[in-house]
C-alpha cells in the first residue's frame, strides 16, 4: 500500500493535513475529513476554515462519496519500485582505469552517470573527491581524444564537484586550476565555457581568487576568450573575472593583460558583465589610467545609466564616479555630457545600490573627490 506522501494534494484534510478517512462536505463547498471539521464545529467555530466565511447553523456534513472512492481505489494502485541506479564506486574505477580508445565510451558513460547521480546527492560528491577520481577527472580534461566530448563532460562533473564549498580549496590543490586554464585556452565544443565557469566556482573562495590569478595564463586566457569566444564563452568569462577581481591584486594583473580594450568592447557590444568588471577594475590607479585614454568609454556607460539593469546601471554609476574624481577632464566632459541630470533622475530608482551610487556621483560631479 502506498504512504501517504504518494497521494495527491487533494486528498488531504485542508485542516489535519492528514489523508482524510472519511471526507465529508460542508455548506462553503470545501471538503474536509469529518473528524477534524467537527473538532472545529465543537470549538464553537461557524465560518469556514478555508474561506472564513459563515456556514449554515445547524451545521450539515454531507458524505464526500466520491472522493472516498477515489482514495480507497487509490490505495490498491502499485507503484512502481524505484529505478536502480548504477553503483557510484564502478563508475569511478572505470575512470581510474587506464585510458585507452577502446574505453573511451565507457568512461564517458561513467561521466554521465556520475554527474547525474552527483547532482543530487553530497554523499557521492564526497565520495568522488575523497576516492582519488580527481586525479582520473583531470586525465580526462587533459585528454586529446575528445570525439565523443570527454573532456567537456570531465568538466561538468568538476564543476558539479566545486559547487560544495569544502571541495574548492582541496580541488585547487589538486592541480585543478592548470588543467581547466588549458581547456579554457585549446578546449573543444563547450569545453571553454565550462572551464570559465569552474573557475567562476572555484574563486568564491578568498583564498583560491588569490591562487587562481596568479596561476600562469589564468586571467589572460579569461580575457583571451572575451576577445574571440562566443556569447556563451566571453559571458561566462567575464563573469569569473568578476569573481577573481574582487581581490585587489587581480585587478592590476588584468589590466595589465589588456582587459581594458576588450571589456569595453564587449559593454558596447551590450555584455553587461562586462560594465560590472570595468567597475572593479576602476577601483585601481591602473584602471583608471588606462580606462580614460578611451574617449568612447563614457558613451558606452551612459547607454548602459539610460537602458541597463539594475545592476549594470549601479555599476556604471560606480565607474563613471572613479573616473572623474580621478580625472578633472573626464568630470568635465561627464557634466557635458548630462550625466549630473541622468544621476539626479536615479534618485529616485527603487534600487538602493543604484540611488546610493547615483548621490555619490552627483557629488563628483559637483567638485567632491572621493577617497581613491
Amino acid at each position: 500500500m502506498a504512504t501517504s506522501t504518494h497521494f495527491p494534494d487533494d486528498f488531504r484534510c485542508p485542516i489535519s493535513l492528514e489523508i482524510m478517512s472519511d471526507p465529508v462536505i460542508l455548506s462553503s463547498g470545501h471538503t474536509f475529513d469529518r473528524s477534524s471539521i467537527q473538532r472545529w464545529v465543537d470549538s464553537g467555530h461557524r465560518t469556514c476554515p478555508i474561506t472564513n466565511l459563515p456556514i449554515a447553523d445547524p451545521v450539515s456534513l454531507i458524505p464526500n462519496h466520491a472522493l472516498r472512492s477515489l482514495i480507497s481505489n487509490y490505495t490498491l494502485i502499485s507503484f512502481p519500485k524505484p529505478l536502480a541506479y548504477p553503483d557510484p564506486q564502478s563508475l569511478i574505477q572505470t575512470l581510474i582505469a587506464s585510458s585507452s580508445s577502446s574505453n573511451l565510451d565507457s568512461k564517458i558513460n561513467s561521466l554521465d552517470q556520475l554527474s547525474k547521480l552527483s547532482k543530487r546527492d553530497l554523499a557521492i560528491r564526497r565520495k568522488l573527491t575523497e576516492s582519488g577520481a580527481v586525479s582520473a577527472l583531470l586525465n580526462c580534461v587533459n585528454s586529446d581524444d575528445d570525439s565523443g566530448g570527454l573532456q567537456e563532460k570531465a568538466l561538468h562533473l568538476l564543476l558539479i564537484l566545486s559547487l560544495d564549498d569544502d571541495n574548492k580549496v582541496g580541488l585547487v590543490a589538486e592541480g585543478v586550476v592548470g588543467r581547466v586554464v588549458s581547456a579554457l585556452r585549446r578546449g573543444a565544443g563547450d569545453s571553454r565555457a565550462v572551464a570559465a565557469t569552474v573557475l567562476t566556482s572555484l574563486a568564491v573562495v578568498e583564498v583560491n581568487k588569490a591562487t587562481i590569478g596568479a596561476y600562469p595564463d589564468a586571467i589572460q586566457g579569461l580575457i583571451s576568450l572575451l576577445w574571440g569566444g562566443s556569447g556563451r564563452e566571453r559571458k561566462e568569462a567575464a563573469t569569473a573575472l568578476y569573481t577573481l577581481c574582487s581581490f585587489p591584486d587581480n585587478r592590476v594583473r588584468a589590466v595589465e593583460n589588456q582587459a581594458v580594450p576588450v571589456l569595453i568592447k564587449n559593454a558596447n557590444s551590450g555584455l553587461e558583465r562586462s560594465v560590472e568588471v570595468l567597475g572593479l577594475l576602476a577601483k585601481c590607479r591602473e584602471g583608471r589610467q588606462e580606462m580614460i585614454k578611451f574617449c568612447g568609454l563614457l558613451d558606452v556607460l551612459i547607454k548602459f545609466l539610460k537602458n541597463g539593469s539594475s545592476r549594470a546601471v549601479q555599476y556604471a554609476l560606480l565607474t563613471i564616479s572613479l573616473l572623474c574624481s580621478y580625472n578633472e577632464r573626464m568630470r568635465v566632459l561627464a557634466v557635458r555630457e548630462g550625466v549630473f541630470e541622468i544621476s539626479v533622475g536615479l534618485l529616485e530608482d527603487d534600487n538602493e545600490k543604484v540611488r546610493r551610487n547615483a548621490n555619490s556621483l552627483i557629488q563628483v560631479l559637483q567638485g567632491k573627490r572621493l577617497s581613491l
